[in-house]
């Protein structure tokens, strides 16, 4: 603390010294007066913290003092009584403050410039003593605090400059006594408050500029008495209230800036008067209203902004009149109406911006008139009709944007006149046509955009000369054809888009030219062969989007494309692998490979991306363990791995990705116990590990997964029971636990799940009662248990109320007042009066026992002797009878359905078939089932025999929800019969002949149906063990019920494929289904089912058997869009653009169904997942 004050006590020991030294020593030199104002500088001058050597300043020293005093220093300048009158020490790097300025000393003082320098500090209040002062500049340094009331002293002050400064506070109403002021400056500070009324007293005032600081509070009125005024700049404050009709008083006003405030109301038409004004800055407002055609008036006007308000109404076609206008800013508001023609009479328009409005209409002819435009946007409205032709004569544009609007019609050839044209914007509106080749004129073009029309017809491949394109966007169209190779040529080439077309052929080598590309998105398209191994010498490229098309082969090795952050290769026939293609990107955040053939290992290195936020491998052929490298991408969100054949145990390591929203591993081989670290995935909010070999117990920390919102650990071989934690995840709305061995109770604690809306605990060994609290789960729509051990009444739910049978069977002791249950009053009186027949029967019972086994020595004895002396021949009608309907009492049924159908009388038939007729029957107990009678043999005739047992086996073996529903069988001498679900709509075929039932299946059925079948096929192929082939689906074998909802049926010729078997046999099936590999080869395979799936949906589609369509899709140049007019059925409505592109999709499938070659087809597993759209 000592040297501190040391150093003081020195400085005002020295400035002492200085005074002593001016006065002793000055008198001989100067008049005293020069004297003062000498010591004054110098006093100044060392206060400064560049006053050393080298300072600006060096002039000012006592050696250089003359017989006039200072006069002559740099900056400084006298009157003829050699008193200094002018400072200017403008932009000479001065750094300090003016606290040790003696402004008192300066009384004739009458011009001081400071600016553009670095001082710093408060003004000092004392600078109101130099009373002569006309001009002060201080602008452009780094003042703060506030501005010192003291200035509104200096009445001579014509000149106030104090912008670009650090000022605070609010601006003094003492200014308001500068009447002699003419310029007053204090815009870009941090002022505060309110604009003081007294400024309308600066009658002599030109200029105000308050702009850029914080200003609230209203526009004082009284500025409209500054009759002189000629510029009002107060914008980019926090200013509100309305705008002064008095602002229509000034009318030397010229140029008048309010824009960026928060002002509200109408625009005044008092602005009207204010025929000098030749800019109106109003924009970023709150101004609401309509635009005042007074303002036409204003033939001055070269700049009008009014963007960014709520400003709506039409546009004045007054605006016509403003024949100076060079930029007209009006966009962002709710302008509505059209353009007027009028604005064409703007000859000197360099700019105009209309867009986001809400403009109708055509665009006027009449802006072609516009020869000096520069730059037209009216973007962002519902401008309809055609774009003028006249657009071409516009040789000075250089950006114009027509983009999401309704424009219709085709892109003008003449536009191709516009050879200064940079920016060409004209996506998403309704154009259609082909993309006119004169656009390759366009030298200059940087930017062109043409998505989201209905542009057809093949890429100009004149479009490669434009040799200055940066970015190509021409996605979301119809656009055909193969891709130019000429747009290999340009070079400058950043973003090229041309995804969601029908664009077809390979992708042209000639790509790989293009060496700055970083955008490459052909997603969506029928491309199709190898994607160029050249395409590795892309480096620049972030995102590679190539998903959706027909790709084929290996792909390149990416692993020098080291920039790439987005990467979706989904959804092609691609191949090759996995291992060997990729390394390591520091700033991917998303890769998706799936639904394609790679395989190989999953690499290490995948944990080696740091940015990395999906990784997406699903539905392949990848095989090995999962990379326990993998847990170290620490910014994973989603990792789908499903679909493949990976094994091994899940890492431990998955558990550090925090970051983790979504784990999809489901469909693979994976084994071993999950570990409890999995449970510190606090952001995962889906859980899919369904169908592997996961087991031993559910660990308790998945109940620390409290975001979870769907839970799938289905089909795998957990055991013991359900943990109780699992209780504690509140947001869960889809729980899945079925196909497992869990035991026990089911636990109370799911009734805490209230966002619960699905649960499956079906197949697995649980026991007890069924929670009572379930009751109160309000929320619980979809619930089974089917196939458990479960007793006790069915809870009073709406979940439980509306089940079906089927997801409560397989439950021997529950009961309720529920279809299909007993009672649970009978229930009790069964058990009850069980305990006392089992004492009547039990005695008697042992005795006949001990009888039966002595007469069965004497009987086996008697039936060897009549069997040696019998034939070894049978009469048909010896056969015994063999009854065995499910969930019913086989032998009173079977009475049943002889009484319902009155012995199977024609009145009851409800359909005929090859096999055999279909019967309704309605049981005594109200239930309503169907009955296939097989038709009765001829004598020797086993081939029917054979079709009952298939059917039989077949429907014992599956259960789906897209299946018919087996509820048993009769064998018998006489009746060979099959019962199952009666489905009320009946077949496919009939609904689809029928025009009033076909039109009551509109598009959303039909496509749910086709999913429905794809399912079923799908559970049939690879969930069933061994695979069931139908062999015989059409559309006579699908029925569907009350919600139309599909269901297979008539397995009569089904075959199951046995590894160990060749799977030949006869062929089989209906005309126009069968498979034609058929016809040279007698071997069934899953393969055959997939060509009748293809068959069938389009027949859905097109509601009729799609006949010779079938023959004309293996042509190359097939347009998915044309074919899918041609195949939807005529009498359903046009689909919207969204179900159109779903109905393309599975057109798209159905047509991949239908591939001569069956390796080429796609499994009904991949059918059934792109399916799902």
């Amino acid at each position: 603390m000592v040297l501190p004050n040391l150093r003081n006590d020195l400085v005002i020991f020295s400035l002492a010294f200085f005074i002593l030294f001016c006065v002793l020593n000055f008198p001989l030199i100067v008049s005293s007066y020069s004297m003062e104002e000498t010591c004054a500088l110098l006093r100044w001058k060392t206060s400064l913290q560049n006053h050393n050597n080298g300072s600006p300043l060096s002039s000012w020293t006592l050696s250089n003092v003359t017989k006039i005093g200072s006069c002559a220093w740099v900056g400084i300048h006298c009157n003829y009584g050699e008193r200094v009158n002018s400072m200017n020490l403008t932009s000479i790097g001065l750094k300090g403050t003016l606290h040790d300025f003696s402004f008192s000393s300066f009384p004739h003082l009458a011009y001081l410039d400071l600016q553009r320098n670095q001082l710093f500090g408060n003004i000092p209040p004392q600078i109101g003593n130099i009373s002569k002062l006309k001009y002060l500049g201080l602008s452009s340094n780094l003042f703060s605090g506030a501005i010192p009331p003291q200035i509104g002293h200096l009445s001579y002050l014509k000149t106030l400059h104090l912008f670009e400064n650090q000022l605070s506070g609010s601006i003094p109403h003492s200014l308001g006594n500068l009447t002699n002021l003419v310029t007053l400056y204090i815009y870009n500070n941090s002022l505060s408050g309110s604009i003081p009324s007294e400024l309308g007293n600066l009658k002599s005032l030109s200029n105000l500029a308050l702009s850029s600081n914080k200003l609230s509070g209203s526009i004082p009125q009284s500025l409209g008495n500054l009759s002189n005024l000629a510029i009002l700049y107060i914008y980019n404050n926090s200013l509100s209230g309305l705008i002064p009709s008095e602002i229509g008083n000034l009318k030397s006003l010229s140029n008048l800036a309010l824009s960026s405030n928060e002002l509200s109301g109408s625009i005044p038409q008092s602005l009207d008067n204010l025929s000098n004004l030749a800019t109106l800055y109003i924009h970023n407002n709150s101004l609401s209203g309509s635009i005042p055609s007074e303002l036409g008036n204003l033939k001055s006007l070269s700049v009008l902004e009014l963007y960014n308000n709520k400003l709506s109404g039409l546009i004045p076609h007054s605006l016509g009149n403003l024949t100076n206008l060079v930029t007209l800013y009006i966009h962002n508001n709710s302008l509505s109406g059209s353009i007027p023609s009028e604005l064409g009479n703007l000859k000197s328009l360099s700019v105009l911006e209309l867009y986001s409005n809400k403009l109708s209409g055509s665009i006027p002819h009449s802006l072609g008139n516009l020869t000096n435009l520069v730059t037209l946007y009216i973007l962002n409205n519902s401008l309809s009709g055609s774009i003028p032709s006249e657009l071409g004569n516009l040789k000075s544009l250089s950006a114009l944007r027509l983009d999401n609007n309704k424009l219709s019609g085709s892109i003008p050839h003449s536009l191709g006149n516009l050879t200064n044209l940079v920016t060409l914007y004209i996506y998403n509106n309704s154009l259609s046509g082909s993309i006119p080749s004169e656009l390759g004129n366009l030298k200059s073009l940087s930017d062109l955009s043409l998505s989201g029309n209905k542009l057809s017809g093949s890429i100009p491949q004149s479009l490669g000369n434009l040799s200055n394109l940066a970015t190509l966007y021409i996605y979301k169209n119809s656009l055909s054809g193969s891709i130019p190779s000429e747009l290999g040529n340009l070079k400058s080439l950043s973003i090229l888009d041309s995804g969601f077309n029908e664009l077809s052929g390979s992708i042209p080598i000639s790509l790989s030219n293009l060496t700055n590309l970083a955008y490459l998105s052909l997603y969506k398209n029928s491309l199709s062969g190898a994607i160029p191994e050249e395409y590795r010498n892309l480096v620049k490229l972030t995102k590679l989007l190539l998903s959706n098309n027909q790709f084929q082969g290996p792909i390149p090795n990416l692993r020098n494309l080291t920039s790439l952050v987005r990467v979706r290769l989904n959804e092609n026939h691609l191949t090759g692998n996995i291992s060997e293609s990729f390394g390591i990107y520091p700033n991917l955040t998303f890769i998706d490979l799936s639904h394609n053939y790679f395989y190989g290992e999953i690499s290490s290195q995948w944990g080696r991306c740091p940015k990395l936020g999906t990784l997406d491998f699903s539905i392949n052929n990848i095989t090995g363990n999962i990379p326990p490298e993998i847990g170290y991408s620490s910014q994973l969100e989603v990792l789908d791995l499903s679909s493949n054949h990976i094994v091994g145990e899940i890492p431990t390591e998955l558990g550090k990705l925090s970051f983790l929203i979504k784990l999809i591993l489901a469909q693979n081989q994976l084994s071993g116990q999950l570990s409890p670290k999995l449970g510190l995935l606090v952001q995962l909010e889906h859980l899919d590990l369904s169908s592997n070999r996961l087991s031993n117990t559910i660990p308790e920390s998945l109940g620390n997964l409290v975001k979870l919102h769907y839970l799938n650990l289905s089909n795998n071989q957990f055991s013991w029971e359900i943990p109780i934690k699992l209780g504690e995840l509140i947001h869960l709305s889809e729980l899945d636990l079925s196909l497992n061995f869990l035991e026990r109770a089911i636990p109370s604690q799911i009734c805490i799940m209230q966002s619960l809306e699905k649960l499956n605990l079906s197949h697995n060994s649980l026991s007890s009662f069924i929670p009572r609290c379930f009751e109160k789960m309000h929320g619980l729509e979809r619930i089974d248990i089917s196939y458990n051990e479960l007793r006790g009444p069915i809870p009073n739910s709406t979940a439980f109320r509306d089940a079906p049978i089927e997801a409560l069977e397989g439950n021997k002791g529950l009961c309720g007042d529920f279809k299909g249950l007993p009672s649970c009053k009978a229930l009790k009186s069964n058990k009850q009066a069980s305990r006392k027949i089992w004492i009547v029967v039990l005695f008697p019972l042992l005795g006949i026992v001990a009888l039966l086994i002595s007469l069965s020595g004497l009987f086996f004895k008697f039936q060897r002797r009549k069997n040696n002396s019998q034939s070894q021949q049978s009469s048909p009608r010896s056969t015994p009878s063999f009854l065995s309907v499910l969930t019913f009492e086989g032998k009173i049924v079977y009475e049943e359905i002889i009484r319902a159908t009155n012995d199977f009388d024609d009145e009851h038939c409800i359909g005929k078939g090859g096999q055999g007729s279909v019967y309704k029957a309605k049981l005594a107990s109200g239930e309503i089932v169907a009955v296939k009678k097989f038709h009765s043999p001829l004598p020797g005739e086993m081939t029917f025999q054979q079709e009952f047992l298939n059917e039989v086996k077949a429907l014992t073996e599956i259960r789906h929800r897209n299946i018919v529903k087996f509820y048993g069988f009769c064998s018998h001498a006489r009746h060979s019969f099959i019962v199952y679900e009666y489905l009320e709509m009946g077949s496919l075929a009939v609904i689809l002949s029928n025009d009033a039932a076909a039109k009551d299946l509109e598009w959303t059925q039909r496509m749910n149906v086709i999913k429905g079948i794809a399912d079923a096929l799908s559970y049939m192929h690879n969930d069933c063990f061994p695979p069931i082939v139908h062999r015989d689906l059409s559309s006579k074998n699908v029925l569907l019920d009350f919600e139309n909802e599909a269901h297979v049926s008539d397995f009569g010729i089904a075959k199951f494929l046995k590894p160990d078997s060749s799977n030949w046999t006869e062929l089989a099936g209906t005309h126009g289904y069968v498979a034609p590999e058929l016809a040279y080869t007698m071997k069934v395979t899953e393969k055959c089912d997939v060509y009748s799936f293809g068959v069938l949906a389009l027949e859905v589609i097109k509601g009729k058997h799609p006949g010779d369509f079938i023959s004309s899709i293996s042509s190359s140049s097939l347009n998915l869009n044309r074919a899918l007019d041609e195949m939807l059925d005529p009498r359903l409505p046009t689909p919207s653009r969204n179900v159109q592109e779903k109905l393309i999709t599975i057109v798209e499938v159905a047509i991949s169904c239908l591939d001569e070659s069956p390796k080429s087809r796609p499994t009904m597993q991949k059918v059934s997942q792109l399916l799902k759209i």
